[in-house]
């Protein structure tokens, strides 16, 4: 809904407001949530805790009703006609690589951080849960902050280039948990995991940045629900895989998961960047129209 109500160029700007307000949504709810149970703990806390949520979202469906227009679906002409489903999706690889790279980068670069370094710190580092909590806290406050700054940033790179940057602010931020586990000083170890969830926020605000409006831009128009839905089931998957995966090397081989990880986010990256001219890019078609613009004259 988002992407059919702004223009092309508005997408990158969309995709990173559409992020800062579920991460502020979600911080800012769990913070009422928290007020409204220690108010008064009893059952008739939780029935208004309950009551508005439901509130909230009859609001948020008579706005929608009210507000948002409903712009017609994309009609199929006779040339889509041979591809209207997932198996036109499938038959896209160039979109399939962007999306397995993609999930290599969302696992070892947002779920890592978010399900793996809490157990992880609590085990191997002299962190306490107030410790990690901050973290936690510095790493989310970075994302709602610099979500909105870093569209300057991905609007003057190529998507390439975005992709690389990420991966490698990705695998410089897992090489960076190591040494934690070497510092027996908890202010020393709790500032230097700070930093590591700064460097992973930047990361994370480059690489949605430009993964959402990319994928919109790949699709055709009478697929783009279709290929919206496998870019959110990116994160889905990645949500279930990096849990698993980070959860056995807890188990076996902890360091490799912050080691494994870098060389993974580099190799995600390192097929993203081959991409080069293959996947659509404002910036380079800006500079194809400056290019052929005195010709044209």
């Amino acid at each position: 809904m988002t992407i059919t109500l702004v223009k092309r160029e508005q997408r990158t700007a969309a995709f990173a407001l559409n992020r800062v307000s579920g991460n502020f949504g979600i911080g800012s709810g769990a913070t009422v949530a928290g007020f409204i149970v220690a108010f008064a703990q009893r059952l008739s806390s939780f029935q208004t805790l309950y009551i508005f949520d439901a509130v909230t979202y009859a609001a948020f469906a008579l706005i929608v009703l009210a507000a948002v227009p409903s712009p017609r679906a994309e009609t199929v002409t006779a040339t889509d006609a041979n591809g209207t489903g997932f198996r036109a999706v499938a038959r896209d690889r160039l979109f399939l690589t962007v999306i397995a790279a993609n999930i290599v980068l969302v696992v070892v670069g947002h779920t890592f951080f978010s399900n793996i370094l809490p157990p992880f710190a609590k085990t191997h580092t002299p962190l306490g849960p107030a410790d990690i909590g901050i973290i936690v806290l510095v790493n989310t406050s970075f994302v709602v902050i610099a979500q909105i700054p870093a569209v300057r940033l991905v609007a003057r790179m190529r998507r390439t280039h975005a992709f690389a940057a990420a991966s490698a602010l990705f695998a410089v931020s897992l090489l960076a948990v190591l040494p934690a586990t070497l510092i027996h000083s908890e202010f020393a170890a709790t500032s230097l995991l700070a930093g590591v969830a700064i460097v992973f926020a930047i990361g994370e605000c480059v690489h949605t940045n430009v993964l959402g409006p990319l994928v919109a831009d790949m699709a055709p128009a009478h697929l783009l629900g279709r290929y919206l839905s496998l870019y959110s089931l990116t994160f889905s998957i990645s949500l279930a895989l990096g849990p698993a995966i980070g959860g056995l090397l807890l188990q076996t081989s902890p360091d490799a998961i912050w080691w494994g990880g870098a060389v993974a986010a580099v190799l995600a990256g390192a097929v993203l960047l081959r991409l080069g001219g293959r996947i659509p890019d404002p910036l380079r078609e800006a500079q194809s129209d400056l290019g052929s613009a005195p010709e044209a004259a």
